[in-house]
């Protein structure tokens, strides 16, 4: 079945402080692919991601064909169809995954170490992942789930302004189509094009692997091997054309017939390694990151009543992601609401932070991380993120001295530098959409 594209790279992206860090560990198989390794000998459990940079960017012509391909792999592999699949793992308690964002494609294990559990699991796993047999009969009801998705959408305002907010703001860019693909898009897709894309982007050179649980090095070393020995070695992905930033205002509306109407407003952020990353970041929190204490929900929420809920995040990516301010409101209210976020926007630039407000975001950014990486599937989840994007192995370590050194005049001046409220997108679905 088609897995939901899930967010955690997003989530994780700007939600990060510091613990005392697990001990990461770095090396490549004996066919190129790269393995980060973290011992977590607290629960007799793995978790195995692979990661290939196949995302929805790598779609071309045809959007939607990264998302197919990763729920295909498990509807048939080497001599198993799909319900032996599902039987292999559910009869020893392990747990399959496989989905596709924007940069990436992920395929995921989580299973008991104890044997012969764990010899079944990763057996069954890299049968799936090296020798996916692309059943006709699965792909075509693949499809039929897809454009039933796209058809719900039509009736999801929340949905229509997203996709809309992403085609108006990266235009031509890969980053501007949804992973799920469009009609059209979905329609012309055929089997030879996601065995094609397999081919090209489940190679060794283009993935990396990640490891965390109660197993030795030595093991991990052998797990990896076993994992991608039946993938070709292939070639890292080309590098994305660079994202074209906003030169003037763009407002678009949509009809549609809801009482409320949802008001996305953004710009082409940062990527993953920006020298601004943390200045904006930590700003970006105060300002509308911070949940119901942000700045935006005080001028919005708690003043005026205009909306129960308004956002601002950076989502970076291999190019530059979004900057994304979001809120919905009664449709009679919607021109006052925006007002007043882009209001507070440009004061926030104008004036930047207070030490008290930045006092309490470093606090709030770095009390609470335990609960982040609780789990060896939540610290797998980092691991995939320091790797896909090629960050430094203290990233983790680092992190709160990061934050804690961000300044004021820093935040002021990283934002009046790269925000610019003049040269927004602007995106209002609505019954009215004024």
């Amino acid at each position: 079945m088609i897995h939901k594209i899930t967010l955690f790279v997003a989530s994780l992206l700007f939600t990060a402080t510091i613990f005392a860090s697990p001990q990461i560990q770095h090396w490549e198989t004996s066919n190129g692919a790269r393995v980060y390794f973290v011992a977590a000998p607290e629960l007799p459990m793995l978790d195995i991601s692979v990661v290939f940079d196949g995302g929805a960017a790598r779609d071309g012509a045809l959007p939607g064909t990264a998302l197919l391909t990763s729920a295909i792999l498990n509807e048939g592999a080497g001599d198993l169809d799909t319900d032996q699949i599902a039987a292999k793992f559910a009869g020893i308690g392990a747990k399959f995954g496989a989905s596709a964002e924007r940069d990436m494609a992920l395929v995921s294990l989580r299973t008991l170490t104890a044997e012969p559990v764990l010899e079944t699991a990763l057996a069954t796993f890299t049968t799936v992942l090296t020798e996916p047999t692309f059943p006709q009969d699965s792909f075509e009801r693949l499809k039929k789930q897809v454009l039933i998705g796209l058809l719900a959408e039509k009736q999801s305002p929340a949905a229509l302004a997203s996709r809309a907010f992403y085609k108006n703001l990266f235009n031509e860019h890969p980053y501007s189509t949804m992973p799920s693909g469009e009609e059209s898009s979905v329609t012309n897709i055929t089997l030879d094009d996601l065995k094609a894309f397999y081919q090209q982007y489940y190679v060794t050179k283009n993935a990396v692997i990640v490891l965390v649980g109660d197993i030795e090095v030595d093991k991990a070393k052998a797990i990896a091997e076993q994992a991608v020995a039946g993938l070709n070695e292939g070639e890292a992905a080309k590098e994305i054309k660079p994202v074209m930033v906003l030169e003037k205002a763009v407002t678009k509306k949509i009809e549609h017939p809801s009482s409320q109407t949802h008001i996305l407003m953004g710009q082409p952020g940062i990527n993953r390694t920006d020298p601004d990353y943390f200045a904006l970041y930590v700003g970006n929190h105060i300002l509308g990151g911070s949940g119901l204490v942000s700045i935006l929900s005080n001028e919005i929420r708690e003043k005026r009543g205009l909306s129960y809920s308004v956002y601002s995040y950076f989502r970076p990516m291999r190019q530059l992601g979004p900057y994304q301010f979001g809120l919905q409101t009664r449709n009679e209210q919607a021109a006052e609401a925006l007002e007043v976020m882009r209001n507070t926007l440009i004061d926030f630039i104008k004036d930047g932070p207070t030490e008290d407000e930045l006092n309490a975001a470093k606090q709030n950014i770095t009390g609470g991380f335990a609960l982040r990486v609780d789990s060896n599937s939540k610290i797998a989840n980092y691991l995939a993120m320091i790797g896909f994007y090629d960050l430094p192995l203290d990233y983790l370590d680092t992190f709160k001295d990061e934050v804690n050194s961000i300044t004021t005049m820093q935040i002021k001046e990283a934002f009046a530098r790269r925000i610019q409220p003049e040269k927004m997108l602007t995106v209002m679905v609505g019954g009215e959409a004024q």
